[in-house]
């Protein structure tokens, strides 16, 4: 493939970027420490300076004195000049927020998923809760930049059509994008849920602080979202972090895919559910499958092993081994800095997991010796997922990207 290089307004729109990126990771840069961090020239810098004042993007906020020379003025981003809206779709539980260019979560209205509904009827749901939002917040529309939807894998990110994810009956192909876009007017962006966890964890990373991470998304199911190089990895289709099938205990359950003892099949909640309830460590109370219920369920099992209940504490240690296995492999074969954990289910057992993956994967990681590897909680809560499906569309629209600067084929 021929190299193809950069026109002036690519090159231009690519600097703009990069300064309004550096304004918002630092809560405040001043002219001068722009253009040292940036190696863009002064003028180049006082010019986009200029424009995203004139556009009500970044205002200047006081000065600032180092000791030497004319006190500086501090330039910040105006969090008002621009809303996102997040819509996260989970099996158990629809949750919209509307996120400020400057990451402030503005309003936020969550539900749970409703069961047994045609995708249309969901659909309808989805988006009734967005307007109200919207009208709720009492922002003007014309702020909004785009919605963002975060949904279970798989997904078709080019066309915007969800693909008969196992934990969502009936949504067979589908056009969940345009279905929204065409009943709000705003611009939308479909993406998996655990993708845009990681877009959420990129986005309030201070610079240089999100150069390679995984991102462990605990749901009604499991997946890990990608950072390499500083850019979201998301595969040919849209499907990258489908780690369901790795295997965790060669002589455990049989899984649909044919194989023994896949993650998906002992560490999701209601297999671990399952599993607590043939042991006999909970009762099997359930009336199905509803993730409502499997949720209480996996609550009653966290506060007996957290009471000292030996059987259920053993059922979770073995959980946070497997984990700690499928981690070990996403680390090995991607050299990552930073394992970062969290979803709508993470305050149930985050803290059990936290007892146990980060001693068990550097014991299992081929580079120990080499750097090491943090593992940590999203500071973002249960709400990731939505958060991240409102940073999308500001990552979209804010971040620079080298492939922006590539002059456009015929």
């Amino acid at each position: 493939m021929a190299r193809r290089g950069a026109n002036q307004p690519s090159v231009g729109g690519y600097n703009e970027a990069v300064v309004l990126d550096q304004i918002r990771r630092s809560h405040g840069h001043s002219r001068v420490e722009l253009a040292d961090t940036t190696g863009l020239s002064a003028q180049t810098v006082s010019n986009i300076v200029q424009r995203l004042l004139d556009a009500g993007i970044v205002e200047e906020a006081g000065r600032t004195s180092s000791g030497r020379g004319k006190p500086r003025t501090t330039l910040r981003l105006v969090g008002s000049s621009r809303y996102a809206v997040g819509v996260h779709l989970d099996p158990g539980l629809i949750t919209v927020v509307v996120l400020s260019i400057d990451g402030e979560v503005i309003a936020r209205h969550a539900r749970a998923t409703p069961a047994a509904q045609a995708p249309a009827d969901t659909t309808a749901v989805l988006i009734q809760d967005i307007e109200m939002v919207l009208a709720g917040s009492g922002i003007d529309r014309t702020r909004i930049v785009g919605l963002g939807v975060a949904a279970p894998g798989p997904i078709d990110i080019q066309r915007g059509i969800v693909l008969d994810p196992p934990n969502l009956a009936g949504w067979d192909r589908v056009p969940l994008r345009d279905a929204i876009a065409d009943a709000t007017g705003l611009t939308v962006m479909l993406e998996k849920d655990v993708t845009a966890a990681a877009v959420a964890e990129k986005w309030i990373a201070a610079p240089g602080g999100a150069q390679n991470f995984a991102f462990l998304y605990l749901g009604t199911g499991l997946g890990v979202g990608l950072v390499i190089g500083d850019e979201v990895v998301r595969g040919g289709s849209g499907n990258a972090g489908e780690i369901g099938h790795i295997v965790v205990d060669p002589d455990g359950l049989p899984c649909g895919c044919g194989l023994r003892g896949c993650i998906a099949v002992s560490c999701a909640p209601l297999p671990l559910i399952e599993e607590a309830e043939r042991r006999g460590v909970i009762a099997a109370e359930r009336s199905g499958d509803d993730p409502t219920e499997v949720d209480a369920a996996l609550t009653r099992l966290v506060h007996l092993a957290d009471g000292g209940d030996e059987a259920a504490e053993k059922l979770l240690r073995e959980c946070s081994e497997q984990v700690a296995r499928a981690l070990a492999v996403v680390s090995n074969l991607l050299d990552v800095d930073r394992i970062v954990m969290g979803g709508p289910l993470w305050d149930r057992i985050g803290e059990t997991l936290m007892d146990t993956v980060p001693t068990r994967l550097d014991e299992l990681r081929v580079a120990r010796g080499v750097h090491p590897v943090t593992v940590s909680d999203t500071a973002l809560g249960s709400d990731v997922g939505a958060i991240g499906a409102a940073c999308l569309i500001l990552d979209e629209a804010l971040t620079p990207r080298p492939t922006s600067l590539l002059v456009p084929t015929a």
